[in-house]
């Protein structure tokens, strides 16, 4: 396959950047949803539901039927996260990455790049716990196509943010992933992070194990 290059982030690169981190965020959907459905919280949820109506119907084709929509629900429920999260995004940090990640103090944009194509991204900003603030630097916005996975762009672009840090002073590299980005998660601790904290985007994301570690 042809070799890669990290080079800094250009104007010319922003649609390829917003449209690579919203098919990566989106295609974890799936996996969340699978992730929901094993939780025994779901589990006894969709149980008491098909009793409930089972008990007022009298009908296993009815209580099926409630169940078979409440799965359905449950997977737009879930994609709805994936796709909220993503339009957050790209009104935030990434509708001016210049500005963000390219004019602010200690912050920085990087893409791989192939063949003259963006495979690959990663930005580095101040981290917004104020805790953090003065000893790390955040990871954040890291993707690679699908394509052109398993070949260690990944590695190479959080090494990339990782020597952004030392060379401002830093001390640590903090981030934040959800529990489905399993082979993120075994990047990132190949690398040395550890997980130290998880948080819900909400309450009902929290009561079906949907939770994002840093």
């Amino acid at each position: 396959m042809a070799p890669y290059r990290i080079r800094q982030y250009e104007d010319g690169d922003y649609e390829v950047v917003r449209t690579m981190f919203g098919h990566g965020i989106k295609e974890h959907a799936s996996a969340g949803y699978i992730h929901m459905l094993k939780c025994l919280q779901t589990q006894l949820l969709f149980l008491g539901l098909f009793l409930a109506v089972l008990a007022a119907s009298g009908s296993l084709l009815v209580s099926l039927l409630a169940l078979l929509l409440t799965l359905i629900g449950g997977w737009f429920y879930m994609r709805s996260l994936w796709t909220d999260y993503v339009q957050q995004s790209l009104r935030n940090d990434l509708l001016d990455i210049r500005r963000t990640y390219l004019e602010a103090a200690d912050s920085c944009f990087w893409v791989a790049e192939a063949e003259e194509t963006v495979v690959g991204m990663v930005g580095a900003v101040l981290p917004d716990d104020p805790l953090e603030r003065g000893r790390a630097l955040e990871l954040k916005r890291m993707s690679v196509g699908r394509e052109h996975r398993g070949r260690g762009i990944g590695r190479a672009l959080c090494r990339t943010v990782i020597h952004f840090a030392q060379e401002c002073g830093y001390s640590a590299v903090v981030l934040s992933t959800s529990m489905v980005q399993y082979s993120a998660q075994q990047l990132y601790e190949s690398l040395g992070f550890r997980r130290v904290s998880e948080r819900s985007p909400s309450l009902l994301a929290r009561q079906l194990g949907l939770v994002v570690g840093s």
